[in-house]
Order: structure tokens, then sequence, then C-alpha cells
């Protein structure tokens, strides 16, 4: 996967991993860019997701992360945006996965369901993982409407 700037966001469920998913992109030297939240405050998930999904649709970064608590929140949001590929992760063997056969652009984890190290063998896979094409792309050119 060759990476742009990575787009983060999160609600409150999920900062406590966002932290250390920057600790992350920091120590490997990857450009990121953080559309929120910035605290552990209660706040409502779409606001942030919208951004980061509209920042991918636009191709201002690529690709992105989401997090918060189940994950599914935030992955329903981001996938409402044109062009958007959000894929729910909770191990590495579906980060491969969604990377060959789905294209998935946002890295989406649930911040309340995995530690820290699965979250880092999940970035580890879904960065180094290429789309294979083939067969699974005419699949991915029939998601968006």
């Amino acid at each position: 996967m060759e990476i742009k700037t990575v787009g983060i966001a999160c609600d409150h469920a999920g900062y406590a991993l966002k932290k250390f998913v920057v600790e992350y992109l920091e120590s490997h030297n990857i450009p990121f860019k953080d559309y929120g939240t910035y605290s552990d405050l209660s706040c409502d998930y779409p606001d942030f997701a919208h951004e980061l999904g509209e920042a991918i649709s636009n191709g201002d970064v690529y690709p992105g992360i989401g997090i918060c608590g189940s994950g599914e929140g935030m992955a329903m949001t981001l996938n409402k945006h044109k062009g958007v590929r959000a894929a729910l992760v909770w191990n590495p063997e579906i980060a491969q996965l969604t990377r060959q056969h789905n294209d998935a652009n946002i890295l989406v984890m649930p911040g309340r369901f995995i530690d820290n190290k699965t979250a880092e063998k999940i970035m580890d896979e879904f960065f180094k993982t290429p789309f294979e094409g083939g067969r699974h792309e005419k699949r991915v050119n029939k998601i968006d409407l």
C-alpha cells in the first residue's frame, strides 16, 4: 500500500487506542492527520467519522484509521462516503484479507475489544498488504452506488 498521509478519527471510546496509534505512526515515520476527538469526554462518533470519510473521498489523506468502542458505528458512518471502503478489523488475518480482497482504504478498530499489541499487528498487516486485484477488482468496482 502506498501511504500518502494517514487520516485518523475516533470517539471517546476509541481515544485511548488512538493515542497508541499515533505513537505507532510516529515511530514508523508515517505522516498523519488527526480529525479528532482529542479527549475521552463523551462525544458523537459521526462528527469525526464524517470528516475522515470526506478526506478519503477527496483524496486529502490515504489511507485512514477509525476507532470507536465496537468499531461498528465508525464503520457504518465512514462507509456512507463515496469511495470509502472502511473495514472493521479485530485481528491481523482480517486486516490482510480486507486489503487483499476488498482494497479497504480505512482500517476500523474496536477500541474496547482489542489491546495495543493486537492493534500493532493489525496495522502492520493493513499497511503492508497490497490489493490483489484480478477477480476481486470487479467486485470492488460494484460497491459504490
